[in-house]
């Protein structure tokens, strides 16, 4: 292990153009600053100033909050270079920065703030290791979540206008933006294109749709509905029914890049050789999202500073005899988010059977119930429980089996 007074911190502001960096030692001394290009041939610089105030014998850690993001080529270079460099959460310099009495906002302070986080948190930090496959996982996974959003969005539309001109559209179809609902939106978007259609023709049509999964009793009651709403006919329909396709149109392309999307991430992910969708509740996306925000997990010596990084570990509060434990909120949120979002899956029991899905964490969400635990605590035990399966599948790349539990307790 290092000495203390044998290193230098370097803290970085990452920009989209540009990059501050504060140099401070051990004893909190701000020794330099430097602002430099966001572009390979400006990093140089940054070393050069860095050894003005590096003594022989002495060593440099970087910290940067944005490893995959704006702050990812300089990531690069220094780790190619054999720098040590440590991934910040923006939580932490955030609150390092508000402890202050007089709270401050500049790329100047923003990057001592951090530097002054790696000085205290050094060896709590995960190492930043920008490799290639993770970061284009997570850039997949991004494109994904911008297409899914778009999506969602647009079904939104649809459903508005479908309101003005089907009344009772949602008794047509389970789904509106299914193949078949589609494809009928597509053909009939008002009422008026169904006029003089009958029953045995829609049939023929929604039949073909649907590979002869529907019949002439949806195209009965679809014309049913269509005659007890009335009349819904306005000025400028052909407009609105023109607004009706695009959306349908719309909604077509974002699927089909989804799946183009899900493609490229099967791909990738094949690569890395995880079994994760071995696990209850983990399916392709899931766990894409988990390796996009945990990155190489070897950045972690152990499930518990995983743990930490995903702000799932617990802070130890204590004052005179009393001390306890109170959720953190600080960390990776969007792992803490999928991690709280798996721990929930793990108690669905289904409908048929009455069967949990995962009997043994259903079996101890009902022993820290039992305990005194609070249904929201005992999730979050849960989650704690969740991080060391994540870290020992990512680790070992091994399939995940779940423990034996005795029928009273998976009941």
């Amino acid at each position: 292990m290092i000495q203390p007074d044998k290193l230098v911190y370097v803290g970085v502001d990452l920009h989209k153009q540009h990059h501050t960096a504060v140099i401070i030692d051990c004893w909190n001394r701000k020794l330099g600053e430097i602002k430099f290009d966001n572009k390979p041939t400006a990093f140089p610089l940054l070393e050069k100033e860095v050894k003005k105030h590096t003594k022989k014998g002495m060593s440099v850690v970087y910290g940067l909050e944005d490893v995959g993001g704006y702050g990812r080529a300089l990531a690069v270079y220094l780790t190619e270079k054999g720098c040590s460099v440590k991934e910040v959460n923006a939580k932490l310099a955030n609150s390092r920065r508000k402890s202050h009495v007089t709270i401050q906002k500049s790329d100047s302070w923003d990057a001592e703030c951090v530097a002054k986080v790696v000085r205290d948190e050094l060896y709590n930090l995960p190492d930043a290791k920008p490799i290639d496959l993770y970061w284009a996982i997570s850039q997949l996974v991004t494109q994904r979540n911008w297409q899914s959003k778009n999506l969602t969005n647009v079904v939104k539309r649809l459903h508005q206008q479908l309101a003005y001109h089907y009344p009772s559209y949602k008794k047509f179809y389970s789904e509106i933006d299914g193949k078949t609902a589609l494809a009928f939106w597509h053909k009939y978007p008002s009422p008026n294109h169904l006029s003089g259609v009958t029953s045995e023709e829609l049939a023929k049509y929604l039949r073909k749709l649907s590979n002869n999964g529907l019949s002439t009793k949806k195209a009965e009651q679809i014309l049913s509905l269509v005659a007890e709403d009335g009349d819904t006919t306005r000025d400028f329909q052909d407009q609105r029914d023109f607004i009706v396709k695009g959306l349908v149109r719309n909604i077509r392309f974002y699927k089909r890049e989804l799946g183009r999307v899900e493609e490229e991430i099967r791909e990738l992910m094949k690569q890395l050789g995880f079994q994760l969708e071995s696990m209850t509740g983990i399916d392709l996306v899931t766990a894409a999202e988990l390796v996009a925000e945990i990155g190489d997990i070897h950045r972690f010596a152990t499930p518990d500073k995983l743990a930490r990084f995903a702000g799932i570990a617990p802070i130890i509060v204590g004052s005179g005899n009393k001390v306890r434990n109170y959720k953190s909120k600080q960390g990776n949120r969007v792992l803490h988010d999928i991690i709280k979002s798996l721990a929930i899956r793990q108690l669905i029991v289904t409908r048929s059977t009455k069967v949990p899905r995962n009997p043994y964490f259903h079996a101890y969400y009902g022993q820290k119930l039992a305990a005194g635990k609070t249904k929201q605590q005992a999730v979050v035990c849960i989650m704690r429980k969740l991080v060391n399966v994540i870290y020992y599948l990512m680790k070992t790349q091994a399939t995940y089996v779940i423990p034996e539990v005795s029928m009273p307790q998976a009941g």
